[in-house]
């Protein structure tokens, strides 16, 4: 794998990314949930809501970049914030 820069931070990302996948497949097969309406008004599984974390995550952490507002790890804090709001009202 000499193609791609693995660092230790970036392996650690794509396991964590893996780890949540594997976990909600094993949820939904477990515990088949139905789709809830929450604030955005549209009807959201828990796949729907990881995707969204996902994304929201990533722009959090490029705006946290560009604005420089306090080192990047605390960036972490706000995501997970992020991750409970969309988890508990999307």
């Amino acid at each position: 794998m000499q193609w791609m820069a693995w660092t230790t931070p970036t392996a650690i990302f794509f396991v964590v990314i893996a780890v949540i996948l594997i976990t909600f497949s094993l949820l939904a097969i477990k515990f088949p949930e139905t789709p809830r309406v929450g604030i955005l008004r549209i009807e959201t599984t828990r796949g729907d809501r990881v995707f969204i974390t996902l994304l929201g995550s990533a722009f959090i952490n490029l705006i946290w970049l560009g604005l420089e507002v306090a080192p990047q790890p605390y960036a972490l804090l706000a995501c997970l914030v992020y991750a409970a709001a969309v988890f508990r009202w999307v």
